[in-house]
């Protein structure tokens, strides 16, 4: 697919028609997990990056090693602007639980993740970027199991999310169009 060989879905059942279109690609989940689909997630996605709960995350590492499917790849999801309306650790819960989820042995912390707030411009945005980063570093400091991937950025603000220091972007919308409705 045009040299695309990461490829990342919000939506499980979406992913299972499209991934054996793709052949070698690697998939992510970037969108939320509900943890009665965790299994099916285990067995399609090879990042899930939107760990959102220690449950969820001691759910995936029990069924990644059933499915012996060890180390799976995943980013912790991060509120750091503490947004109710957002899911993801609050960034002291997140602290505080760090060393128990660097402990899973079947779960590898690729890094941090955050959905920026809907702002005006990419510019608004930076903020939250920027906190992320700044928690990352800190948290890597404490517990250094924790990769240092930081996925953050969509198709309207990613300039923005590299600056910071974005390793993972989500550009679906910018090259494929915007998602069909209905």
């Amino acid at each position: 697919m045009a040299g695309l060989t990461v490829l990342g879905e919000n939506r499980l059942q979406e992913a299972e028609s499209k991934a054996t279109l793709v052949p070698g690609a690697s998939w992510h989940l970037i969108g939320p997990l509900q943890s009665n689909k965790a299994r099916r997630a285990v067995e399609l996605f090879d990042v899930i990056e939107s760990v959102d709960s220690v449950e969820l995350a001691r759910r995936l590492d029990r069924l990644a090693g059933e499915l012996r499917r060890a180390p799976l790849g995943v980013f912790l999801q991060a509120n750091v602007d503490r947004d109710e309306a957002k899911a993801g650790f609050l960034p002291d819960a997140m602290e505080a639980e760090l060393a128990d989820l660097g402990a899973l042995p079947n779960l590898r912390l690729l890094g941090l993740m955050t959905v920026g707030r809907l702002v005006g411009s990419a510019e608004e945005a930076r903020p939250t970027f920027r906190r992320l980063r700044e928690l990352s570093e800190r948290l890597r400091g404490a517990v250094p199991v924790l990769g240092a991937g930081l996925s953050m950025g969509m198709t309207d603000d990613y300039p923005v999310a590299v600056e910071e220091g974005a390793t993972v972007i989500r550009v679906g919308r910018a090259l494929f169009g915007a998602r069909q409705t209905g």
